[in-house]
């Protein structure tokens, strides 16, 4: 769909994916914002490299753990022009506290945030929005128990009081996953649109 639209789609296999053992795969827990993040950019500097990308017209998206990379993303980098964030983790303390998944966030944290906290706030996007300039769509729904809709709501109040051109998309119906037929066709049309407008070569010359 992405490539439908033009686009050249990169997806760099970081520490926490599955595909290179189990020692690759824990690498993520505790280092949410340091191995992933620093994977990305290395893959990302080789394909600005190819002769038929543009690296000055680049955008991220991702989702759950996806989305709170883009977060990261968002306080850590100005190379990309756009950001799309799908059911992100924005604030790893208020997230602990509202998932129906108690034994990620233990597991990825290194304990309880009443036990750990430090680690959260090391790793916690939130903290890094003095940073943050990149235009970011922000898709969230009502029914996710696994990132509450409140992280998206926090998201793009941040965004907004910083004053990054932002954009939010709500589904009332929707939980993580977006499945509904229509409820996909907006998800694709709103996404694709979003990066279109800010990838477009007449939008940056």
């Amino acid at each position: 769909m992405f490539a439908a639209r033009g686009f050249v789609v990169a997806e760099v296999n970081f520490h926490g994916s599955t595909g290179y053992g189990q020692k690759f795969t824990d690498a993520i827990s505790q280092h949410w914002g340091d191995y992933p993040y620093e994977d990305v950019m290395k893959g990302l500097d080789v394909v600005a490299r190819l002769p038929y990308v543009d690296s000055t017209r680049m955008g991220a998206a991702g989702a759950s753990y996806g989305g709170y990379m883009v977060y990261w993303i968002a306080g850590h980098t100005n190379r990309f022009k756009v950001l799309v964030d799908h059911d992100g983790v924005f604030n790893t303390v208020s997230m602990a506290g509202s998932t129906e998944e108690l034994w990620f966030t233990d597991w990825e944290f290194g304990g309880s945030v009443y036990a750990n906290r430090a680690l959260y706030e090391k790793w916690s996007p939130l903290n890094f929005v003095g940073n943050w300039k990149t235009p970011m769509l922000i898709v969230h729904s009502q029914l996710d128990y696994r990132v509450d809709l409140s992280e998206g709501y926090q998201a793009f109040t941040a965004a907004k009081r910083m004053g990054v051109d932002a954009k939010f998309l709500y589904f009332p119906d929707e939980g993580h996953w977006v499945l509904r037929p229509r409820n996909r066709r907006i998800w694709w049309g709103t996404v694709l649109d979003w990066l279109e407008v800010h990838l477009h070569e007449s939008a940056h010359p």
